[in-house]
């Protein structure tokens, strides 16, 4: 495979058409943060910048096939006009050169890391979740039981190396197999201890795995890294069109809508969580109270991004009387895959991993009871509060 560098970008971006000899004088390349990518931003003339990605091959010579699940999003747009109603959530897709898995990107200028939004500058504004709330449930309503979107996806998909597509309450095994042993220390080794400790839990994830309702395109990786924010959100509440940008579709399928909203309420319960003051003389209630980012700051983030979604597609809660609940066990999945990859690649598993893993363990169990976590109010009423607004 062709393999990208600084050196080679400019006659491969003219061979694609993307550079001219104007360019030549201004052009200005920066290298892009990626942990397993090739990632190089091009500033060019009259204030144009271009993102240049490539995906690098694994071990055995060949790429997870990432960047073409991303060039798909945009041909499924292309393929069905109706889906161009939400085309301003993600940025341009200039060129994809499937060969050598390189895609090429108009650079989202006067953007902001949502994640570093947050976590930097503590505010929380609720036009964020209102548009991604409203803009996920348009992808999924849009799509929804539509066997021409399903057949799109998987025959595009047919012979293709692809992760994405499988159930990711099935990724959370309950066994453990001899070579974990030689993998992870044996601090992370409580996480597995604790894990098949508990039985309701085990239960409840195969519950989950076991109901997985895959009907419609889902992004499968809604988290605050993968959503951008521009800087004119601080001076104005307003949802607008273009504010909010959804990155890195490179992970989307055709899944359960509730994994979609149950991935970002995830990243919002993280940034709790992350604030934790860990201590072994401080229990574990007193400590979750004592988070520098509390969590009743950021409960009316997580019921707006629910509302917009609800109010925009209510039928949801007549296909799936269970959407809500099936919602916040997802929450609880994926805060525990979050402590699987810290495991993975970090070797840790510390007191702020045993207390996510309670709060994932509360809501994946007893999610009716657990939804006020993310809420501020009963799990019951949500639905009745949001289709009866006062």
């Amino acid at each position: 495979m062709f393999s990208l560098s600084a050196q080679n970008v400019i006659q491969y971006l003219t061979d694609a058409g993307q550079f001219s000899s104007e360019d030549l004088a201004s052009a200005f390349f920066e290298s892009q943060e990626s942990g397993k990518n090739f990632n190089l931003l091009v500033s060019l003339t009259h204030n144009r910048k271009l993102l240049i990605k490539q995906e690098r091959p694994g071990y055995d010579g060949e790429t997870a096939n990432e960047f073409f699940n991303e060039w798909l999003y945009y041909k499924f747009q292309e393929r069905f006009t109706n889906l161009r109603e939400i085309s301003t959530l993600a940025s341009m897709l200039l060129h994809f050169d499937e060969q050598n898995s390189i895609l090429v990107y108009n650079y989202l200028t006067g953007y902001e890391d949502n994640r570093t939004f947050f976590y930097q500058k503590q505010i929380f504004p609720l036009a964020i979740p209102a548009i991604l709330g409203n803009a996920l449930a348009k992808l999924h309503t849009l799509t929804y039981n539509q066997q021409g979107c399903h057949d799109f996806i998987t025959q595009t998909l047919e012979g293709k190396k692809n992760y994405y597509s499988s159930n990711p309450a099935k990724v959370i095994g309950r066994r453990i197999s001899p070579e974990i042993f030689g993998t992870i220390t044996i601090d992370s080794l409580n996480f597995y201890a604790l894990y098949q400790r508990y039985e309701s839990l085990g239960a409840s994830v195969d519950e989950l795995a076991n109901n997985w309702s895959p009907c419609c395109l889902i992004h499968n990786d809604v988290k605050l890294e993968n959503i951008l924010v521009h800087t004119e959100i601080e001076e104005s509440s307003e949802a607008r069109d273009g504010i909010v940008k959804l990155i890195d579709w490179e992970c989307c399928t055709w899944g359960d809508p509730a994994c979609d909203l149950g991935k970002i309420l995830a990243s919002y319960v993280r940034i709790w969580l992350d604030s934790l003051v860990i201590d072994p003389t401080i229990k574990l209630e007193e400590s979750l109270r004592m988070a520098a980012t509390p969590l009743n700051l950021l409960q009316p983030s997580m019921f707006t991004l629910v509302q917009a979604y609800l109010n925009y597609w209510t039928q949801i809660l007549e296909h799936r009387p269970d959407f809500i609940k099936r919602v916040i066990q997802f929450v609880g999945l994926f805060l525990i895959e979050q402590i699987q990859s810290e495991i993975q690649y970090n070797k840790n598993f510390d007191n702020k991993g045993i207390c996510t893993l309670q709060v994932a363990k509360s809501l994946l169990t007893k999610p009716l009871e657990s939804g006020s976590t993310l809420f501020g109010i009963p799990t019951s009423e949500v639905s009745l509060k949001i289709l009866l607004p006062s």
